[in-house]
């Protein structure tokens, strides 16, 4: 028995460990989500910015897992996941993170892991019946499961909330403001930056960090399902993993939090110094004023998100509130040349991730590696 456990387990935690190295990523890849604007106002310096960012993300990523739940059991069939469809899922996001990173492009983590899932899945069942598109709840919308529900309306109804309550705030912060010294504001918000700054990790940390603890969930769950821990020793039976019937009552284990989380702030501490270059230089010129209204735009979106289990991009919203800070002053403040090679960014990144997953499914299928279904 111990021999035959021995490749399973091996590939189990292959999966664990290219899920950490995925959150490792998102932490460096999406820094720049929370201190960009902060650095960009020379409110802290890059080193200050980071530090905190870390120390909140961690943080946020403790607190609650309503998102990790919507990965682990909200977005596809979770009898068609093993750890190989979770391998490619989360090598089809990793590839596509370093690309955006390498060109300094603000691309979502979130999309690039969720695109990779569905890819995976729908290739290795080789039909999208796979993907759960939408179950509504009778009781509230919000709580309704699905790829529709969780993943495309939020892909557009939350940048597009973060550009309003930007542009509101700012716009609501010129008219109170117009009479006070231009000293004066920088002095006042150069300090309520830091509340707006940490607030904006921690959202961070609420909801990204919970999308690799979902995959790892999702792992163990698949694991258990197959049988491949009937034999586990006494010192492993930690890794057992059901699925409940109501998914809202799945509980994400503690060590999967803690694990995700202090992967996720040590990403942090790594900076992402192109992306952050983007969003805080290039897109809009900003004081901390504007960096104060982005922040806590794009921080309130985010935490309604991750209340209601909502997997969101928080490269998109804290993106999305800049430009609405920007369109606030004058559009033509905005670097519309910036912003149209950030959607496409944005619009590409579920398909591309998605098509790298199916791509390298399809080749472990031909190569013996992966079952077709049907075959033999």
């Amino acid at each position: 028995p111990d021999a035959d456990l021995g490749i399973p387990m091996l590939l189990i935690f292959c999966v664990i460990l290219i899920a950490v190295v995925f959150e490792y990523i998102n932490g460096f890849h999406d820094t720049a989500n929370s201190i960009a604007t902060v650095v960009a106002t020379r409110v802290l310096s890059p080193r200050q910015a980071v530090v905190l960012a870390a120390a909140t993300n961690l943080v946020g990523a403790l607190w609650g897992t309503a998102v990790a739940k919507t990965i682990a059991a909200g977005l596809v069939d979770t009898s068609i996941v093993s750890q190989e469809v979770l391998l490619c899922a989360l090598l089809g996001g990793i590839v596509w993170n370093l690309v955006t990173w390498y060109v300094g492009l603000p691309s979502s983590s979130s999309h690039a892991l969720i695109g990779g899932l569905v890819g995976a899945s729908v290739a290795a069942a080789r039909t999208w019946d796979v993907v759960i598109w939408s179950q509504p709840d009778s009781r509230h919308w919000y709580q309704s499961k699905g790829v529709l529900w969780k993943v495309i309306v939020p892909m557009f109804s939350s940048p597009f909330c973060g550009f309003l309550l930007g542009l509101l705030i700012m716009g609501l912060l010129y008219f109170l403001l117009q009479n006070w010294r231009p000293r004066t504001v920088g002095i006042v918000f150069g300090r309520t930056q830091l509340i707006s700054a940490g607030a904006m990790g921690f959202m961070h940390g609420t909801n990204d960090a919970q999308k690799t603890m979902g995959i790892i969930a999702l792992a163990l769950v698949a694991g258990t399902s197959s049988g491949k821990f009937d034999d586990l020793p006494e010192w492993l039976s930690f890794l057992k993993t059901t699925l409940p019937e109501n998914s809202k009552e799945f509980q994400i284990a503690t060590w999967i939090k803690l694990l995700c989380a202090v992967v996720m702030a040590a990403g942090t501490a790594a900076g992402g110094w192109r992306i952050i270059q983007t969003l805080g230089h290039k897109m809009v010129r900003l004081q901390p004023v504007h960096g104060f209204a982005a922040e806590t735009s794009s921080a309130m979106v985010i935490g309604v998100a991750s209340a209601l289990g909502i997997p969101v991009s928080t490269t998109h919203n804290i993106s999305a509130s800049i430009m609405g800070v920007g369109a606030a002053k004058r559009l033509n403040a905005l670097n519309w040349t910036i912003v149209e090679k950030m959607a496409w960014a944005w619009i590409l990144t579920i398909p591309i991730s998605g098509g790298i997953s199916w791509t390298l499914v399809r080749i472990m299928q031909a190569t013996g590696m992966m079952p077709v279904p049907g075959a033999g």
